[in-house]
């Protein structure tokens, strides 16, 4: 059995100081600083401000990526409706072409000299080659057309986009 001592007492009491009635070893204890409420203030505008600028980072990139998309269906809108114009005019091309040639068969047909036949043929040959020049150059005044205005309402759209961002 152990007894207990005025000596050993206040050894233990000291011991026991500690906090959960673990014995004091004597280790220094260490104070957490104290921050100044100002500084702290500083801090909290610091983080406030940086989250105000995230917010209106994330607003405009979510405005340029609208417009982005906006942008690309224009064009797109635009070149779909114009690969239409183009190949209507194909069509309307290749149906000229095609009731051309029909009647030129028609017409030899009814041809009862080679004189006639030749007379005739150089006459198909100049008359095709005249329209033929005709429709290229009109397919070539709607391709400017085209290119020209999808490059201008491209244009036109991305300087506003980069208008905005900056």
């Amino acid at each position: 059995m152990e007894t207990t001592t005025p000596a050993t007492k206040a050894k233990t009491a000291k011991h026991a100081a500690a906090p959960f009635n673990m014995p004091d070893y004597g280790i220094a204890k260490f104070e957490m600083p104290k921050f100044d409420l100002p500084k702290m203030e500083a801090y909290r505008e610091t983080a406030e401000k940086g989250v105000e600028y995230a917010k209106d980072a994330f607003a405009n990139a979510k405005v340029a990526s609208d417009e982005a998309a906006d942008l690309l269906e224009k064009t797109y809108k635009t070149a779909a409706k114009h690969a239409t114009d183009y190949n209507q005019k194909l069509i309307e091309i290749a149906r000229a072409n095609t009731r051309s040639t029909f009647d030129y068969v028609d017409e030899l047909l009814h041809v009862k000299s080679l004189s006639e036949f030749v007379e005739l043929s150089t006459a198909q040959m100049r008359k095709q080659f005249d329209i033929t020049s005709a429709q290229n150059e009109e397919l070539y005044k709607l391709a400017q057309e085209i290119a020209t205005e999808a490059a201008q309402t491209f244009g036109t759209s991305a300087a506003k986009a980069i208008e905005r961002g900056a």
